[in-house]
């Protein structure tokens, strides 16, 4: 699976925070390095991702990783 930037979309945004979606056709592969990285330029640390897919969805959050983007699990 690849990324596609017209699946991304925000949700809401606030004092510089920004909930994200990401609609792909299944859950695995969206927390493999470097899968956002064509959007880290709009990606900030802290940020919040829901991904829905057809096989479940996941609530995931945006860790700095040097020039890329990262997405880790909500602990």
């Amino acid at each position: 699976m690849r990324f596609s930037l017209n699946q991304l979309s925000v949700l809401a945004y606030a004092n510089g925070f920004t909930l994200w979606h990401y609609k792909a056709a299944v859950c695995g592969g969206v927390t493999d390095p470097g899968f956002f990285d064509a959007a880290s330029g709009m990606l900030a640390a802290g940020d919040l991702m829901m991904v829905s897919a057809g096989d479940g969805a996941r609530m995931l959050c945006v860790v700095p990783d040097g020039d890329g983007v990262r997405l880790s699990s909500l602990n």
